[in-house]
């Protein structure tokens, strides 16, 4: 039997495929932002009609563009726009004139040449060509790891690798910063154990998840497990999230997650980074892309949506 809805209009899939969105975004911005309410079939499927394809699509032109999802709601809702509103000199998703990421080993060519400039313009390249979300994953995750093979082999400086990952610092707490908390969302504390300082992968996940309306608490690196105890007593939480980047942050990592779960035995514990599975026996393992780890995390912390 086919799932299509008999009546008029198009189907999740339809509309993720019409607006580029994913079908799981299209679901949030829904129960979320309540920017689109489709009618249901006879089968019971979500129906959506063409003005509810034109306010997700100039949501998310605005959302590229660099507002905020919720303005983005706010501004679609109210009639303010229907369309994109680029600022001065941006692209325009619709037009289809959003640049290229930049070419494979821009950011080691900027770390060996120390140029400040240059190195800023890559970064604006690479994050006007496609949601912050999508560009961390398939550009900047990538660039970093070819820059640290760079670094290991001799070809980049250490000076030249902590110029680049503090621009990147940058340009990600400036999107942590920029994103806006939904009212009454669930508390999540974010960051290293104690010792481990590679902390881009980790700040990156905590941006992305504070994009999507969570209340993020981003506590950045080398945090000792007594800390995160007593920080998980001060208030309400419903989740923490432990960055486990290298082999060497694993122990200190066990030794965090050991310690919130005999004190919280009920506290969702959570790990990312690149060695996540080595500790799924504490947490829960929450992938390797963002585009897949925030959507996950964020149906489980609202339940009710």
């Amino acid at each position: 039997m086919s799932s299509e809805p008999a009546a008029p209009g198009y189907t999740v899939k339809h509309v993720a495929a019409l607006t580029g969105l994913s079908p799981d975004t299209v679901r949030m911005w829904e129960r979320r932002y309540a920017v689109v309410s489709p009618s249901r079939s006879a089968s019971g499927y979500r129906v959506y009609d063409e003005a509810a394809v034109q306010r997700l699509t100039a949501m998310r032109a605005l959302v590229d563009g660099g507002c905020p999802p919720r303005e983005a709601a706010a501004r679609v809702t109210s009639g303010t726009t229907l369309g994109p509103v680029p600022a001065a000199g941006s692209p325009d998703p619709a037009a289809g004139d959003v640049p290229a990421a930049p070419a494979p080993g821009a950011l080691t060519q900027a770390a060996r040449a120390l140029d400040a400039a240059a190195l800023d313009a890559v970064l604006d390249q690479a994050f006007a060509a496609g949601p912050f979300e999508e560009v961390v994953d398939d550009w900047l995750m990538p660039q970093l790891a070819l820059l640290g093979t760079a670094w290991r082999a001799g070809e980049v400086s250490v000076g030249g690798e902590h110029f680049v990952s503090a621009a990147v610092q940058r340009r990600v707490a400036a999107a942590y910063e920029a994103a806006v908390v939904l009212p009454g969302a669930p508390r999540v504390l974010v960051g290293l154990a104690r010792g481990s300082r590679h902390e881009i992968g980790v700040l990156v996940f905590a941006a992305a998840l504070r994009r999507a309306g969570v209340g993020v608490v981003y506590l950045g690196a080398d945090v000792p497990p007594e800390s995160w105890v007593v920080l998980v007593s001060g208030g309400p939480v419903a989740a923490v999230v432990l960055g486990v980047p290298t082999p060497e942050d694993e122990p200190a990592a066990r030794e965090t997650l050991a310690a919130l779960g005999a004190a919280y035995p009920r506290l969702r514990l959570c790990v990312g980074g690149g060695r996540q599975d080595q500790l799924a026996d504490l947490g829960s393992a929450l992938g390797h892309r963002i585009t897949d780890a925030v959507p996950e995390l964020t149906r489980i912390l609202f339940p009710s949506s």
